[in-house]
């Protein structure tokens, strides 16, 4: 019997993805959290196969200790711009095949530039394996795969403030919709303002149409390395829409901007976060659309998920967690894109209840509006 750990395991989707691995995988389940009194709890809810395992994400020491002699780990402490690459070093110096959840634009270079040391320490680094990243990069990868030449690849996600809670995820918001965020824009790497160039997409029921427009994430950083394609995009936005305008609001105050502004405001907002739940639906989507030719004509084919965000974030990333522990995965450091068969995964998700939907070509092109 083998061991997957789940640093961060009694948070929103730690904690998802800790019940997942408890009801699939053969071994054993280690929650690691500083919350060490929350992780006996659950532990003890989960039964024999579950145990509990102190870990302090600013102390590598614990995480080595946490991690080492695992077969496999999931790394969701957030935020991620701050946690993301410690503990993937933590992973490498343990010698422990390692997926996170990482959703912040910021360390994606640092973590990708591991991959050396991960081969060397002879384990598997995946970054970004959940809902936007790692679903979204997944079904960019199987529509690309359809057609003969990709020109350009749109990803945008629609995440309701009902559907999520904790302070990590406030921050990362903040850190999202401020400043200069990257995109992939005639075959380079640019940066533009987050907060312009709005769309309207057409999300799965229950979201429907939302507008969206430029935020920082990983996937206009990684998709360009293992899919050809001349613009890569990432547009995303909070619903109920008015939960849009507090970020602008809040710079403009000079409330966020750094980290420090925005642990500092992101504690206030969590501890009022109630109010900011109010009119949302408890679901959060994902949209690509894929665009480039096919047998000499254009084509966009066009993919969508909605579920809640816990769910479809943990069991993505507990499931690759379980393809490193049976040693299904190439050694290296990637994104989900550059290591994971879209095909067998999606299937194996679906199995556990995330699935996608091929979209019509009614849904296919997003509605240009001004900003």
């Amino acid at each position: 019997m083998g061991r997957i750990v789940v640093l961060g395991g009694c948070g929103d989707v730690g904690s998802h993805a800790v019940r997942e691995l408890a009801e699939t995988y053969e071994g054993t389940v280690t929650i690691a959290d500083y919350r060490v009194e929350l992780a006996k709890k659950l532990a003890a809810e989960l039964g024999p196969k579950a145990e509990a395992a102190f870990v302090d994400a600013n102390d590598e020491g614990t995480l080595v200790q946490a991690l080492r002699g695992a077969d496999a780990a999931v790394g969701c402490i957030g935020p991620f711009y701050r946690y993301a690459a410690p503990v993937a070093r933590a992973a490498v110096r343990a010698g422990v095949n390692y997926v996170d959840i990482c959703d912040d634009y910021g360390p994606v270079e640092e973590l990708l530039s591991l991959d050396a040391a991960a081969r060397e320490a002879g384990i598997t680094l995946v970054t970004g394996v959940g809902w936007t990243p790692g679903l979204t990069n997944l079904l960019a990868k199987k529509g690309a795969a359809e057609l003969d030449e990709v020109e350009e690849i749109k990803v945008s996600w629609a995440g309701s403030a009902a559907d999520s809670t904790g302070l990590a995820v406030i921050m990362h918001v903040f850190y999202a919709v401020t400043g200069q965020v990257p995109t992939y824009r005639d075959g380079a790497w640019v940066h533009v303002p987050a907060g312009t160039e709005t769309e309207v997409v057409e999300f799965p029921a229950p979201l429907g149409k939302v507008p969206v427009y430029h935020c920082g994430h990983p996937e206009p950083l990684t998709i360009p390395r293992y899919i050809k394609a001349r613009n890569v995009s990432l547009k995303g936005a909070l619903v109920p829409n008015w939960n849009n305008k507090l970020a602008p609001i809040f710079a403009q105050l000079g409330l966020i901007g750094t980290p420090e502004k925005n642990l500092r405001t992101a504690r206030f907002i969590h501890s009022v976060e109630g109010i900011f739940r109010m009119g949302g639906v408890p679901a959060s989507g994902a949209r690509v659309d894929v665009t480039g030719l096919k047998d000499g004509a254009r084509h966009t084919i066009s993919f969508g998920a909605a579920e809640t965000m816990g769910k479809i974030t943990g069991i993505p990333a507990a499931l690759c967690a379980r393809w490193l522990a049976a040693g299904r995965l190439p050694k290296g450091a990637y994104a989900p894109e550059g290591c994971l068969d879209p095909d067998p995964f999606l299937t194996e998700l679906a199995e556990r209840g995330i699935a996608y939907q091929r979209l019509s070509p009614s849904q296919a092109a997003p509605t240009a509006q001004s900003a």
